[in-house]
Formats: structure tokens, C-alpha cells, sequence
């Protein structure tokens, strides 16, 4: 007698306690959720390295320009002062030339000072890169 289409059993008999056997549809259902997470964690991570150096460089760069505003106010009054200062026991225009050249230097450690800064700031994700190497690898090799 043959059996009808409803009728058929649709998996093997499994013995009571054990799971059946996953299917290939099951397995790449699984593999692709698996895959659409990793990618999501690796965005997700690689955006708040991203996000956590930003601020470093946004820091520096506020230093820079705050330095660069303060310089400009004290070179303008204090320079002013100076140079009249000066000009009682020179002639105006040497005392403003080395005033002009006291500046420049000062202006020149202000802006080594905030480069050195801005060097350490890494915009790479190192994590996030470390973590794909080893997805890589793991792909390649998942039994090691």
C-alpha cells in the first residue's frame, strides 16, 4: 500500500533523549545568522575605536586652537607693552623686532607641543582588525 504525500514520515525515527540531525537548510540558516552577528559586532566594535580616537584627535585639535587664540591675544597686548618698554632704551624698531621674534619662538613650541600630541592618535581600529585576522583564520581552519 502506498503511502500519500501527508502520510509520509518526515524525518527519521529519533531514539527518545537525542536531537535529530540538523538539515543543510538548517546549517546554512545558522551559518548565514552567524556570519550577519559577526559582521554586526565587527562594525559595531570597529566604530567605537573609531569613535574613542576621534575624541583624542578632537582634543588635540581644541588644544591647538586654543593655544593658537591665547597666543594671538598676548603676542597683540603683550607686545604692545613690550615693545614701548623697550622703546625707552631703543630705537621702536629694533624693540619691536625682538619682540616679534620672542613670539616665534613661543609660537614655535606651542605648535611642536600640540603635533607631538596629534601623533598619538591612531584612527586604525587595531581591535577590530586583530579580531578579523583571527575570523579569517578561523574560517580557513574552524577545527583548530
Amino acid at each position: 500500500m502506498a503511502l500519500s504525500f501527508q502520510e509520509r514520515p518526515t524525518s527519521a525515527a529519533v531514539p527518545p533523549g537525542e536531537a535529530p540531525e540538523p538539515s543543510i537548510g538548517d546549517l546554512v540558516s545558522e551559518i548565514g545568522q552567524d556570519l550577519s552577528r559577526l559582521v554586526r559586532d565587527e562594525i559595531e566594535l570597529a566604530k567605537a575605536e573609531v569613535k574613542q580616537e576621534s575624541v583624542k584627535a578632537g582634543k588635540a585639535a581644541g588644544m591647538l586652537g586654543g593655544a593658537g587664540y591665547a597666543a594671538h591675544v598676548v603676542a597683540l597686548l603683550g607686545s604692545l607693552t613690550v615693545v614701548f618698554a623697550l622703546g625707552n632704551v631703543m630705537n621702536l624698531a629694533w624693540a619691536a623686532l625682538i619682540v616679534t621674534v620672542l613670539w616665534a619662538v613661543v609660537g614655535g613650541v606651542l605648535y611642536s607641543a600640540g603635533r607631538k600630541r596629534l601623533r598619538t592618535v591612531n584612527l586604525k581600529p587595531e581591535q577590530t582588525v586583530e579580531t578579523l585576522k583571527e575570523d579569517a583564520k578561523w574560517a580557513r581552519h574552524p577545527t583548530s
